[in-house]
């Protein structure tokens, strides 16, 4: 358990900073193509890059002309701190890939559940994360005192494990490119989400990290890798949604993987 939460932290601390000077090479091995079509997502309109302010956003901010940065949205806010104490917020978590011979597995759907408590300020929380269940169910995560999502860093370590085990790669060299895409080129735009049947702010964060990677070759189409996180501060937790996509020229999903929130789950 300890050894999990030191690196969930580290995995935090190592997007929310900066790129380090020499990343590590991923293996040669990868996977073969799919062939299942994916789904589309929305549209997006006045996108920007992420350039804008350093400064912690509050649970509650409004949105202004400049967006933020993506680092910032991500791992620099206190997203947790407008989740009501004494609930829990509940999340779908899917993965699917069409890839012959089914290296993630088969398709999965599952829960993440956190139970919120007070922490020693008003705006942080106690949390205890249940993640997944069955045969697949993590042990139980607690934070203290804790102002971020913990689902976020929870779902990108479970993802970097697994891709790299099938693309025989380094973990931090995916970690590495996520990193600089989101500092360097990720996109952030204004969006709405759907809160009790009211149309409320958010913002959508799009990052492509290995579509010009210079190894790209031996990744085998995961250099198509996308992300989208969707935010709105007027979600308890913040995190409306998390899609990592990756699909082969023709289409096919070689892999995708969600989190939704689920307001209404019990």
């Amino acid at each position: 358990m300890k050894r999990r939460l030191v690196l969930v932290a580290a995995l935090a601390a190592g997007l929310a900073g900066a790129a380090s000077a020499q990343d590590a090479t991923p293996g040669k091995g990868a996977a073969p193509d799919a062939t299942a079509a994916p789904k589309e997502t929305g549209p997006q309109d006045t996108a920007s890059k992420g350039t804008a302010s350093k400064d912690t956003v509050q649970p509650n901010a409004v949105q202004t002309d400049a967006p933020p940065n993506p680092t910032t949205l991500l791992f620099e806010t206190n997203q947790i701190g407008n989740a009501p104490v004494g609930q829990a917020l509940n999340y779908r978590y899917t993965r699917f890939s069409g890839i012959e011979g089914a290296p993630f597995g088969p398709p999965i759907e599952d829960r993440i559940r956190e139970e919120v408590s007070a922490g020693e300020k008003p705006d942080t929380r106690n949390l205890r994360v249940e993640m997944f269940s069955g045969e697949r169910r993590m042990p139980t995560a607690t934070y203290r005192d804790f102002p971020g999502n913990p689902v976020l860093v929870r779902f990108l370590e479970h993802h970097l494990e697994d891709l790299a085990k099938v693309l025989k790669g380094n973990p931090r060299y995916i970690k590495n490119g996520i990193r600089r895409a989101l500092r360097e080129s990720a996109s952030v735009t204004a969006t709405e989400v759907d809160v009790d049947g009211a149309k409320k702010p958010g913002w959508r964060i799009v990052a492509r990290p290995f579509v010009d990677d210079p190894v790209r070759d031996r990744l085998r189409g995961f250099d198509s890798l996308t992300y989208t996180f969707v935010l709105s501060p007027a979600v308890p937790g913040q995190i409306v949604s998390i899609d990592a996509r990756a699909t082969n020229p023709e289409g096919g999903i070689l892999l995708q993987e969600t989190l939704t929130y689920e307001p209404n789950a019990g």
